[in-house]
């Protein structure tokens, strides 16, 4: 009886710990204006999911700073755009834009940072993006993430 529940409780304890890491993911930038995926999916069963950012370069957030802002797929521009005027210290987003749907704080190279959002705002089957908001930089740190 007692193997029986030992062996149910490693069971339990393995299966919690797969779903967790079903629900975040970690996504790299370099020095080389790039993101490590263009492709991200997120489990429609996670409640959160966490995207923790990574930058493997060595040049400083203020000459080649990276974060990873979420949007819906035709909104990515104009976030970007009005995001200009925002400055670094305010990782280049417009304070309070509803349309950013999740971002991190930029960083630079040998830093790392995350975000929790909540994927029922997100919806099943549609694609939204997600990219850099560091001046000039989304023309090719940009990426398709979809929930299903």
């Amino acid at each position: 009886m007692l193997k029986k529940l030992l062996t149910a409780s490693v069971l339990l304890a393995a299966s919690q710990q797969v779903f967790a890491a079903e629900c975040e993911t970690t996504i790299d930038s370099t020095d080389a204006m790039q993101f490590d995926t263009k492709e991200m999916s997120v489990p429609a069963s996670c409640d959160t999911f966490k995207v923790t950012l990574t930058h493997s370069g060595k040049m400083p957030k203020q000459v080649m700073g990276h974060n990873w802002v979420l949007t819906e797929e035709d909104q990515a521009q104009a976030v970007v755009s009005d995001g200009m005027t925002a400055g670094l210290e305010d990782d280049y987003l417009k304070s309070g834009d509803d349309r950013v749907l999740a971002a991190t704080k930029i960083i630079g190279g040998g830093e790392e940072t995350s975000v929790e959002f909540d994927v029922a705002t997100l919806k099943e089957g549609e694609n939204y993006t997600f990219f850099c908001s560091f001046p000039g930089h989304i023309s090719m740190m940009k990426g398709t993430l979809t929930v299903g």
